[in-house]
């Protein structure tokens, strides 16, 4: 009869509050550890007996997580995102792949996002395609705002198209800038984020942070900034050549989208996808392709991406 594997961890030393902070309310991390890795979990004081199939990388998401205990209380989401570390098989990422931002550091989690980073602070044009919630727009802005920090831009332009999801949403009142606001409210968020609402509204009213409606970049060339184009899969095969030819000198463009994702009619082509056919292997464009094992939000997010990509993988068997 074989043996259950077994893994000790011992944070011998550790007091009272810093294991509270790492077991959660009810030892609810412990309880998220078990369920999500197949884990029988016994705490004896500093001293956890993990049992199971997964003991030796559940210890090791239990010591990664002892860590992040150093600097405050472990939340549900900071367990979520050690898993998929751990399941990636990516060690955390090293100083090199971390984007310092006024609010704090901005790990790349996993080998897609690592590469993703590289890719933005090598290269000129970077694509990061996959599904929601792979950090394709968060870390495009990181590495924006790591650029204007450090003089190697002068401005970031963001740049979406303005197609509703499946909706009507009518004629939208204000300026420019109010009617284009929704649309861009991911990438608002991340630079509140980052540099907080006071310095993001300053950065705007002396157009340091622009926005700009793909549908006004027309005739622009844009020099010495870095230009984000978000949801790109809802561009035209024309709206996206106009835009890539806007890149000057001393510019730096990411595009990120889901192709899976579009909102255009259904008799238009995705320009995102286009571009990725007519531009593989040219010099100078790297590509990301992002998985359902890259989501770092609710688990249930990967789980739903999952699903949607067996669903499409049978159509595509259908005859």
């Amino acid at each position: 009869m074989n043996s259950v594997p077994e893994s000790i961890v011992d944070f011998t030393g550790a007091d009272n509050a810093r294991l509270a902070g790492l077991c959660g309310p009810l030892d609810e991390n412990l309880r998220q550890l078990e369920e999500r890795l197949g884990l029988e979990i016994r705490r004896r004081a500093t001293r956890f007996a993990l049992h199971g199939a997964n003991a030796a990388g559940g210890a090791a998401v239990l010591r990664r997580l002892f860590e992040r205990s150093a600097s405050g209380a472990v939340a549900p989401e900071d367990v979520h995102l050690a898993i998929q570390e751990a399941g990636m098989g990516g060690e955390p990422a090293g100083d090199d792949l971390a984007v310092q931002t006024v609010r704090g550091r901005i790990l790349a989690r996993g080998p897609n996002q690592q590469e993703y980073l590289r890719q933005i602070r090598s290269g000129d044009l970077t694509f990061g395609v996959g599904p929601a919630g792979t950090g394709k727009t968060y870390l495009a802005v990181a590495c924006a705002v790591e650029a204007l920090q450090r003089d190697q831009v002068r401005r970031i332009v963001l740049v979406r198209p303005a197609v509703e999801a499946g909706e009507r949403l009518g004629f939208l009142p204000g300026d420019l800038s109010q009617k284009v606001d929704p649309y861009l409210r991911p990438m608002y968020d991340a630079l509140y984020e980052m540099i907080g609402f006071d310095r993001v509204a300053r950065l705007l009213e002396r157009a340091v942070i622009e926005i700009a409606p793909l549908a006004f970049m027309r005739g622009r060339t844009l020099n010495e900034a870095f230009i984000i184009l978000d949801e790109a899969q809802n561009t035209t095969v024309e709206q996206i050549k106009m835009f890539l030819t806007r890149i000057g000198f001393g510019s730096r463009a990411v595009v990120t989208g889901d192709i899976t994702q579009t909102d255009l009619p259904a008799h238009r082509q995705s320009g995102l996808r286009h571009a990725l056919e007519v531009l593989g292997g040219v010099p100078g464009i790297a590509v990301t392709r992002f998985t359902a094992r890259d989501v770092v939000r609710h688990p249930l997010v990967q789980a739903i991406v999952e699903a949607y990509e067996r669903a499409a993988r049978g159509a595509d068997r259908e005859p």
